[in-house]
């Protein structure tokens, strides 16, 4: 519990500086980084985006207010400049791209490179199921798996608050656990550094949004939130790690499998995840991303069940749960309503 001011006050610290960020980048981003509606767009008017800059500068530089705070052994702040450096240079690959998108294989490399530099050399020690799987096989399923993270949050942030509702409540939640000892601190500190960073970008991407995030932001976004829920199943915490992003992780995972099925390009730009048919069918922006908070809090909880209480049964009854709360909020996106 000694962690609560440091983590609180990374978190404030982060929040104002991403806020400030934000708007002193908006008139740049006006004149050079536009997203023109187009017919897979959710928004109808040009909106500036690159707000994830922001987002990434306030958490990092509110981090840098850990030592200060609470003091980190030199493996813990190792691990964070990595993770740092490799959000940063996802950022830059992000930027080209809204600016002058890249090619779809040379993305996924650069992509590949940065979940390496954090899987091998961030988190050398975390096993995950040391007992069924080698090494090098556990390594790479959890290489594959961070760059489908990564990609999957780019994906999913289409529509205003979007982000903001699935990984706040994810962030929060593993603050939390890092209080009461679920996490270690320096991923706890990190978590509260992004929440409060998306906390002070929120205002300016409320619907209708007057800033995105750009894929600046949801690129290291997605990396930076699949870093800590690997710490966070490398304590034992697997079902958790699974719980806690499972809305995003459904959406983009049946909504990929549906396409590839229907023969079609999956890199490019559509308007076929759940979220965006429940705007189709009918659903404000705001009830959606509404609903999918709500949904995240009771992931969150459900979360926090199987780490209180770590017997097989439990984990096994927290997944089920999840996937069946998960389950009924897509069915109800997916349903058209009367006009």
């Amino acid at each position: 519990m000694e962690t609560i001011v440091p983590a609180l006050l990374i978190a404030l610290a982060a929040a104002g500086l991403a806020w400030w960020l934000c708007r002193l980048l908006r008139p740049l981003m006006l004149r050079y980084a536009l997203a023109r509606p187009n017919a897979r767009s959710s928004h109808r008017i040009p909106t500036p985006q690159g707000g994830g800059i922001a987002v990434l500068a306030g958490a990092f530089l509110a981090l840098g207010l850990a030592p200060l705070l609470a003091p980190l052994p030199a493996g813990a702040t190792h691990a964070l400049l990595l993770v740092m450096a490799a959000a940063s240079l996802l950022a830059f690959v992000g930027a080209w791209d809204d600016i002058r998108p890249l090619p779809a294989g040379l993305r996924l490399v650069l992509q590949a490179f940065c979940v390496a530099l954090v899987v091998f050399y961030a988190a050398p020690e975390v096993r995950l199921l040391p007992e069924a799987l080698p090494l090098w096989a556990e390594r790479g399923l959890v290489l594959l798996a961070g760059v489908w993270f990564v990609n999957l949050v780019n994906f999913m942030d289409g529509i205003d608050w979007i982000t903001v509702a699935g990984i706040v409540p994810l962030c929060a939640a593993l603050v939390l656990l890092s209080l009461y000892g679920g996490l270690d601190l320096a991923s706890g500190l990190l978590a509260a550094a992004l929440l409060g960073g998306l906390i002070g970008f929120a205002p300016l991407n409320r619907p209708v949004a007057r800033l995105f995030l750009g894929d600046v932001g949801s690129l290291p976004i997605g990396l930076l939130t699949a870093y800590l829920l690997y710490r966070l199943a490398g304590t034992g915490a697997l079902a958790a790690a699974l719980i806690l992003p499972l809305y995003h992780v459904m959406d983009s995972t049946i909504t990929l499998f549906r396409r590839l099925a229907r023969g079609e390009k999956v890199w490019q730009a559509h308007r076929t995840h759940f979220y965006q048919q429940a705007t189709d069918n009918g659903l404000s922006v705001g009830e959606v991303v509404a609903q999918v908070a709500l949904l995240n809090l009771a992931l969150a909880a459900l979360a926090a069940f199987t780490v209180v209480i770590p017997a097989l049964l439990a984990q096994l009854a927290g997944l089920a749960a999840a996937l069946v709360l998960v389950g009924l909020l897509l069915r109800r996106f997916a349903r058209r309503r009367p006009a």
